[in-house]
């Protein structure tokens, strides 16, 4: 508690950086998210880095992000699966879990962070900071989650439903509709897990190109049968090619 207390009284000395956008500027922050703590020890717990912890004094305890992060994951689910279940009454189990792992998925999140310019509100120490630590996608996401977390502890469920419905799920038929945001691998590991009690496999079929202008070709095996097929400039997104192709035809035949 004394660490944190510290922190806060004395945050705007932490950075080096423009103060107008500094992570000091808690106020700033709160008119991003449309809530007002009554207590922004909250909000400085759920910005705090890590790397802060190499700037203690000896004998002071201090505290990071990640308990609030734990809390909010698990609040900004509930919020999200509420919602879905509210908004879309006539989709069962699996159309409802697509749809919420889409939506509290990593690259929606990072946008959503990016949105209201969260990574300039992450405290760290020095060295983090001049090593880019708070533009990383998944310290931005996991803040993110943070802050849910702290609002949730702060102003409870309410509040904390509200952040998420107007920061996240507000144009929820756009992010629904971008195939970008799709993470097919993850969903036919789930098909076939589900109606064959196995996983999928991908295998670089071909490689073609230049060095610097590769093109991949891989192709995914259910059982003993391909059932996709994918190209890209990299094995990631041929794989995410091939497992949409695979689940396409999955969905057709099963």
């Amino acid at each position: 508690m004394h660490f944190m207390r510290r922190l806060y009284d004395g945050v705007l000395k932490l950075f080096r950086h423009d103060p107008v956008e500094s992570p000091g500027n808690l106020h700033l922050l709160e008119k991003k998210i449309g809530y007002r703590f009554r207590n922004r020890r909250f909000l400085v717990e759920a910005l705090t880095h890590r790397s802060t912890l190499g700037e203690l004094k000896p004998g002071e305890e201090g505290t990071t992000y990640e308990r609030l992060e734990f809390l909010g994951d698990s609040v900004l689910a509930l919020v999200t699966t509420e919602f879905l279940m509210r908004n879309f009454p006539d989709e069962n189990e699996g159309q409802l879990t697509q749809k919420k792992s889409l939506l509290v998925s990593k690259n929606v999140l990072t946008k959503k962070a990016a949105s209201i310019r969260l990574k300039d509100h992450v405290i760290l120490s020095d060295n983090a900071f001049k090593g880019g630590v708070h533009g990383q996608d998944s310290i931005q996401t996991a803040v993110f989650e943070a802050v849910i977390g702290a609002v949730y502890l702060d102003g409870g469920l309410a509040p904390s439903q509200n952040l998420i419905e107007n920061l996240i799920l507000d144009d929820i038929d756009e992010i629904i509709d971008h195939t970008d945001h799709i993470n097919y691998k993850s969903y036919l590991q789930e098909w076939t897990q589900k109606k064959f009690k196995g996983y999928p496999k991908y295998r670089v079929k071909s490689t073609t190109g230049p060095e610097h202008d590769k093109l991949f070709l891989i192709e995914v095996r259910v059982g003993e049968d391909v059932t996709g097929r994918g190209r890209g400039k990299s094995k990631k997104d041929a794989e995410q090619m091939a497992a949409k192709e695979a689940l396409n035809k999955l969905r057709k035949t099963h």
